[in-house]
């Protein structure tokens, strides 16, 4: 199963040049690397990123991230995927940017 996080360009740029990361600010603060689900992405990007444009969405496959991956629960007792640990690079699937249209953030097709 792919999981899903957003990250703004700088925060993806940092993480490619070292090859991994703790996560951004919010990660940092709380930490652990917060997902979402496919069904959760578009509300994540809406809630938190609703004003931001030069976002990178990346697919992550759940089940390489091993015993360091919990699902807990977050907005409206909903299960999240929280990783504790860093996140590798090399367990990125695919990288896109996420531009913010008119009407909310572009998702790619496949995510619809």
């Amino acid at each position: 199963m792919l999981i899903y996080k957003i990250f703004r360009r700088p925060e993806w740029d940092a993480f490619r040049a070292a090859g991994q990361t703790a996560g951004a600010p919010v990660d940092l603060a709380d930490g652990y690397i917060h997902f979402s689900t496919a069904g959760q992405v578009a509300e994540t990007a809406a809630k938190h990123f609703a004003t931001e444009s030069d976002l990178v969405l990346l697919a992550i496959d759940a089940d390489r991230l091993g015993p360091a991956l919990k699902w807990e629960p977050s907005r409206g007792g909903a299960l999240f995927p929280h990783l504790y640990r860093k996140l590798e690079l090399s367990e990125v699937v695919w990288d896109k940017s996420l531009p913010l249209g008119a009407s909310g953030h572009i998702f790619p097709e496949a995510l619809l």
